[in-house]
């Protein structure tokens, strides 16, 4: 059962983003999918605003992932670039992400086609950007997402 959120300037997808990341809690996968451009950054800085983590999130161009340490809820922060991973799915092992999902909020950007196999409980939220920069966000929920309010 997906949701369709519009989202009519930066500001609001980085409101969404903090919306969500104020609910979510250890263990939890969150995948962002669109194109470049689309939002995804802005929203993996928004969950991290709303999970209060330490450091600045950034599009990681030059790393896999980055964790980012827990801060006013305690809860940290994996950001994963599954787009420089080039389809190999055993970099996304050797991330050992399934460890990280324990303790922490993992986030992967262009994660679709590949980080749903770390946990059968996901949020997938695709982004597009319309010609007028209205961001759309699809939140297509998975096993114990579909209970949950979300955002």
């Amino acid at each position: 059962m997906a949701e369709t959120i519009e989202l009519p300037a930066v500001e609001d997808t980085l409101d969404f983003g903090r919306r969500l990341g104020a609910t979510l809690h250890a263990g939890d996968l969150v995948l962002l999918a669109g194109p470049l451009g689309a939002g995804k950054t802005v929203v993996a800085k928004g969950i991290a605003a709303g999970l209060g983590v330490q450091g600045r999130v950034s599009s990681p161009t030059f790393i896999i992932a980055r964790e980012h340490q827990a801060g006013t809820r305690g809860i940290p922060l994996v950001h994963v670039d599954a787009y420089r991973l080039g389809g190999d799915l055993t970099e996304l092992d050797d991330l050992d992400l399934d460890t990280e999902l324990v303790e922490a909020v993992v986030v992967v950007e262009w994660g679709d086609g590949a980080a749903e196999r770390l946990s059968d409980d996901h949020l997938l939220i695709r982004l597009d950007r319309r010609p007028d920069d209205t961001r759309v966000a699809t939140l297509e929920p998975h096993g114990t997402w579909t209970s949950r309010r979300i955002g």
